[in-house]
């Protein structure tokens, strides 16, 4: 072997035990940390009222029905979507509310049937409406909040609660 290549060698060597330590470095502070990070998410959830938005029967699939949730401040979208989603609620799992203000600012989202998102006029921002609102492209840094549904057995659709801060508020608690 010449010098050279014992060289890479053992750079090789070196670039594998080291990666295998931080992976494993990685792991262990995920494992440490994991539980205290899901609770505090979980306490960072505000329970907003719940709000009657509609019944199933006034849905059509993937027609959006504008919605106002947990106040009329705060303008939304209730989507029949027709295919189960992660997040949807109903008897087909393919409900979903979202808010239509753009987290980045403000601007007003419009619904694409095509694709199934939400999309922002202002800076481009797109959000998918059957992955719980989650930011495919643009300018916003945060998922489009996504209200929390319940169906009951004679088919109204309740709103009770968000997911992310709604734009505008400086936390998800009603001002009174």
């Amino acid at each position: 072997m010449t010098g050279c290549q014992k060289l890479v060698e053992l750079g090789r060597r070196q670039f594998l035990r080291s990666g295998a330590a931080a992976a494993a470095g990685v792991a262990a502070a995920t494992a440490v940390s994991s539980t205290p990070a899901k609770a505090a998410v979980s306490a960072a959830r505000v329970s907003y009222p719940a709000n009657r938005l509609a019944n199933l029967k006034d849905l059509t699939v993937n027609e959006p029905l504008q919605i106002a949730y947990p106040d009329s401040d705060s303008p939304g979208v209730l989507i029949k979507l027709g295919t189960r989603v992660p997040g949807g609620a109903g008897p087909d799992g393919d409900l979903v509310a979202y808010s239509t203000l753009c987290p980045h600012k403000g601007f007003p989202l419009a619904y694409d049937g095509r694709d199934r998102t939400l999309s922002c006029p202002g800076h481009f921002s797109r959000f998918d409406t059957e992955k719980e609102g989650q930011q495919i492209w643009g300018h916003a840094t945060q998922n489009l909040p996504m209200f929390r549904l319940a169906v009951d057995a004679a088919g109204d659709i309740t709103a009770v609660g968000t997911d992310e801060l709604i734009y505008g508020r400086t936390r998800n608690v009603l001002q009174g």
